[in-house]
């Protein structure tokens, strides 16, 4: 079998290196939110909540880029966790308001750590880890322009 010479191997793209570490991030945060009861999405869901209690559905889809079907199933076991409440909105029936539960708000002190663990586990020091943040969403934003997101 003949080989190609042109063509780059996997650990030399760099989607690889995105996709790789981003196995890493989920392995790493898989340890630090088991003991929390929380999956990384249902993570990010109280993180909007613990900056912004009692948000619309569409206000938390919005900020973290899911739409209301990923979303309900989600909000319904951190409702069943007895994390959050949902309830519909005295103005709009249409719209289903999200928010914490004395329990819920009570998590926040037991993942304040959690951003702390992720920076000394990257071995970056505080700017190095918010240049590369930057940098990633810089390529992100790039990406979509460039139709990365049709």
């Amino acid at each position: 079998m003949k080989h190609r010479t042109d063509t780059l191997p996997p650990q030399d793209q760099l989607c690889f290196a995105v996709y790789a570490a981003g196995q890493a991030f989920n392995r790493l945060y898989r340890g630090l939110l088991k003991p929390l009861g929380l999956t990384y999405p249902q993570y990010l869901v109280m993180l909007v909540l613990w900056r912004d209690d009692g948000v619309p559905v569409s206000a938390i889809g919005q900020r973290l880029g899911l739409d209301t079907g990923t979303l309900t199933p989600l909000l319904k076991r951190l409702e069943a966790s007895g994390l959050l409440t949902r309830t519909r909105s005295a103005q709009d029936e249409r719209k289903v308001v999200i928010a914490l539960t004395d329990k819920g708000r009570a998590l926040e002190d037991k993942a304040r750590d959690i951003p702390q663990a992720i920076a000394c586990a990257s071995g970056r020091d505080l700017p190095g880890v918010v240049a590369l943040r930057d940098e990633i969403n810089a390529l992100t934003r790039a990406l979509e322009a460039a139709g990365g997101d049709s």
